[in-house]
C-alpha cells in the first residue's frame, strides 16, 4: 500500500477514534444516559442505540452538569445538533434533513477520497493537502456516525465570551474539519502548477 493511503487512513481513523471516544465520555460524565447502565456494552448500546424522547429542555439525553475550564472563556456542556455546523438547516423536516445528510456526507467522502487518489504522495509541495484531506475526511465520517445513530451530533466544546457573546458548540470532529479546510486553503496558496514543457516550434524556413 502506498505510504500516502497509510498516512490517509491513519489520520482518518485516528480523528474518528478520538471524537467517538470524548463523546462517549460526555455522555457518561455530563449526562444521565449511563447512570443505570454498568457495563461498557449497556453503554455502547444506550448511546448508539434509539435516543429516548427529546425532553422539556429540547435534549435526547438528560444533561446532569458541565465543567467550566475557564469561567470567562470556556466550559464543556452537553448540546445536540440535529443540523449542520452552527445549526444550519435544525428546522428542517426529520426526514428531509436525514436524507440531506446521507447524501452530502457521502458526496463528500467520494470527493475527499477521489481528491486523494490525484496526490502523487511525494512532491513536498503536497504535504497541506496529505493531511487536510485526512482531517476533514475523519471529521465528516465522526459526525456522520452520529447522524446514523441518533440523527443528532453531540456537541460539547463551548467557547463564549464573559457569557455575552458565544461560539456555537462544536466537537473534536468539527474542529478536525476546520483544521483540514485551514490546510487546504494554505494548499491551494502553495502548491503551484508544474508549466507545460513547451513544444518545440517547427522551423517555418525549413523546406522540405
Amino acid at each position: 500500500m502506498p505510504r500516502k493511503y497509510i498516512l490517509l487512513l491513519a489520520v482518518a481513523l485516528g480523528v474518528i477514534v478520538l471524537d467517538q471516544w470524548t463523546k462517549y465520555l460526555v455522555v457518561r460524565e455530563l449526562t444521565t444516559r449511563f447512570d443505570d447502565r454498568p457495563t461498557l456494552g449497556e453503554r455502547l448500546s444506550a448511546m448508539y442505540g434509539e435516543p429516548p424522547p427529546q425532553g422539556f429542555d429540547g435534549l435526547h439525553y438528560r444533561s446532569k452538569r458541565y465543567i467550566e475550564v475557564s469561567d470567562s472563556f470556556f466550559r464543556l456542556r452537553y448540546a445536540e445538533n440535529p443540523g449542520a455546523a452552527w445549526g444550519l438547516f435544525r428546522t428542517l423536516p426529520p426526514a428531509t434533513r436525514g436524507l440531506l445528510f446521507h447524501v452530502v456526507s457521502i458526496g463528500a467522502v467520494v470527493l475527499i477520497t477521489w481528491y486523494f487518489s490525484k496526490l502523487s504522495g511525494k512532491d513536498p509541495q503536497e504535504r497541506w493537502a496529505l493531511w487536510g484531506l485526512p482531517l476533514v475526511l475523519g471529521g465528516a465520517i465522526g459526525n456522520y456516525i452520529d447522524r446514523i445513530a441518533r440523527a443528532f451530533v453531540i456537541d460539547f466544546l463551548e467557547a463564549h465570551w464573559y457569557d455575552k457573546a458565544a461560539w456555537p458548540s462544536f466537537n473534536v470532529a468539527d474542529s478536525a474539519i476546520v483544521v483540514g479546510v485551514g490546510l487546504l486553503l494554505v494548499d491551494a496558496f502553495v502548491r503551484k502548477e508544474t508549466p507545460d514543457k513547451e513544444t518545440p516550434k517547427q522551423d517555418k524556413s525549413a523546406t522540405a
